[in-house]
């Protein structure tokens, strides 16, 4: 089962990226030792030359390990059909100890990655580029991360057997389940909903403060945050319920489904850009009162947080008109 290509393609995609930050490791520790701009002397520019091909590089493998999040799930969901007793990635998911822990870390790689790229991205900008000891020393507290995550990735899928009887999302995500998704998706339906537009408002209304007024970055990132976790609580509670039209299938996952017009793209797409660039406003706010970068930074922040901002008035339309064409009738009244 290994063998198959969805599955070779994020195994060697996983192995490239962890076999060049090893090799990489030296180099970023050689930059975080010796770094000195206003030097000019010959091992000063050897590291400047190493540092325009190391973060070529790093970007493309973080940028590789973003698209991997998503061709991880689809091979989740695609692969389904093959354990008795699975409906949807959940219970391929579910066929080992290491399919949910191996999601999750690459969901934390998806947004360290890209606070990573963002911080790259802006010290590249400046003339001086001053954020080099700070972005590669990150790098070295990252690679710890990244293997744990293909541990986790090649420990699932070599423990894939076709002769396992698996669960359905059913028995996950029903409310008498004993599990925190099943405590929330017992959640009642109105309060969740509340909390769901509310916390999507305060996020986006973040965003355009800062791009108006420069102001409350922290704050950016940290409802950025809220607002995915208030989501996918929202697809558990009730968004997925409409999408479905039954009142007990809390699946995250079934919307991603073709008998479900693929609407669960609708949702996730925009929610994971949005909170990586949210996040991405809060990881640049540190480095704000560098001479270099007092220009650069809120300009990048603005960008970012009007993304954030669009992406999750998106993410609230999406989820309103995934409401009103149901022909379910959730809320009495």
């Amino acid at each position: 089962m290994i063998f198959q290509p969805a599955i070779i393609a994020l195994l060697l995609a996983s192995l490239v990226c962890v076999g060049l930050l090893l090799a990489a490791a030296p180099l970023a520790i050689d930059l975080v030792r010796h770094w000195d701009i206003r030097s000019g002397s010959e091992r000063q520019l050897v590291l400047e030359r190493r540092t325009y091909l190391l973060s070529t590089l790093l970007s493309f493998l973080f940028a590789s390990q973003l698209v991997a999040l998503l061709l991880f799930v689809f091979n989740a969901d695609r692969m389904s059909s093959m354990f008795v007793g699975a409906m949807c990635a959940v219970g391929a998911l579910k066929v080992n100890a290491f399919g949910f822990p191996a999601l999750i870390a690459q969901i934390l790689i998806f947004f360290l990655a890209s606070s990573w790229l963002v911080i790259n991205h802006v010290d590249t900008l400046a003339p001086d580029y001053p954020l080099v000891r700070v972005k590669y020393l990150l790098l070295l507290i990252l690679l710890p991360c990244v293997i744990a995550s293909a541990v986790l990735q090649l420990r699932y899928f070599l423990g894939l057997k076709a002769d396992v009887i698996t669960s359905c999302c059913g028995s996950l995500f029903s409310e008498e389940a004993p599990s925190l998704s099943a405590s929330v998706a017992a959640a009642p339906p109105l309060p969740t909903m509340i909390a769901f537009y509310l916390t999507l408002l305060l996020a986006a209304g973040a965003g355009l403060l800062y791009r108006l007024r420069q102001r409350a970055p922290w704050l950016v990132a940290l409802l950025s945050g809220a607002a995915f976790v208030v989501t996918i609580a929202g697809i558990l509670s009730f968004i997925s319920l409409y999408v479905y039209e039954h009142p007990q299938h809390h699946c995250p996952f079934c919307i991603l489904k073709p008998e479900y017009g693929y609407q669960g793209y609708w949702l996730y797409l925009p929610l994971f850009v949005a909170t990586a660039a949210g996040l991405g406003v809060g990881a640049i706010q540190p480095f704000a009162r560098i001479p270099s970068l007092k220009r650069i930074i809120p300009a990048v922040g603005k960008r970012l947080a009007t993304v954030a901002a669009a992406m999750f008035v998106v993410v609230a339309a999406v989820a309103s008109l995934m409401i009103l064409n149901s022909r379910l009738i959730l809320l009495d009244g």
